[in-house]
């Protein structure tokens, strides 16, 4: 019983750790890749569709990150669209923004709990007197390995239709229209399509596998390195 108790509290330290990284990876590819939107832009010709300067559309993308962050009050953010001044945002792309801005804020704090988790578990082990050198690596690569696949699968069973999986997202996440923006008076859609998104999918996952090969491959060396022992 005791065993199953410290293998149980393994696994779950694993999925813990996880989302950690999950989260991890998509904060990394939003916030610490500038260079990133430049290179979507110059992709998707999005500078002729809001007819803006690479630099002017960088510093709006830079003061959208921040309002994500919660880094930013509020998304008033003046710029030069077609050579005339103006706020790039209107109030129907705030307010979905706040929405978005919900969620990433709700994330931070998800990764925060699953940090703790982590902790707790790993002290639990050591109160239960259990050999962690042991149990937590083998579990750790259990764990790793069933979330993985778990996320593997959803992984492809979007792939096969992302337009479809993009509105059920969009359906689960908010209780709302204001995501559905039209090109033709939200200048937001415009800057990031739903290309723009699946190359930012694409870009956690390789993030997020490369991440969790590494936690893998490090568990799977304690493990091998505990038997020569």
């Amino acid at each position: 019983m005791m065993k199953l108790l410290h293998q149980m509290l393994g696994i779950l330290c694993a999925f813990a750790l996880m989302i950690t990284l999950l989260i991890t990876s998509v904060e990394a590819v939003t916030y610490w890749t500038p260079g990133f939107y430049e290179k979507e832009y110059a992709k998707y010709h999005v500078l002729d569709d809001v007819n803006m300067e690479m630099e002017d559309l960088l510093d709006v993308t830079h003061e959208m990150m921040a309002f994500l962050r919660g880094d930013r009050a509020d998304l008033h953010v003046p710029t030069v669209v077609g050579g005339q001044p103006r706020e790039f945002f209107n109030e129907r792309e705030i307010a979905h923004m706040e929405d978005v801005q919900g969620l990433f804020l709700a994330a931070l704090a998800i990764r925060r709990v699953c940090l703790a988790l982590m902790a707790a578990c790993v002290l639990l082990l050591f109160a239960l007197k259990a050999d962690v050198k042991r149990v937590l690596p083998k579990m750790l690569c259990i764990g790793t390995g069933l979330f993985f696949a778990i996320l593997a699968v959803l992984t492809g069973i979007i792939s096969t239709d992302f337009s479809k999986y993009f509105i059920v997202f969009h359906h689960i996440f908010f209780n709302n229209d204001l995501w559905m923006l039209d090109p033709r008076t939200d200048l937001l859609i415009n800057i990031v399509p739903e290309p723009f998104f699946a190359d930012t999918a694409a870009r956690i996952g390789i993030t997020y596998g490369v991440s969790v090969l590494v936690v893998f491959a490090l568990c799977l060396l304690w493990i091998k390195r505990g038997k020569t022992k």
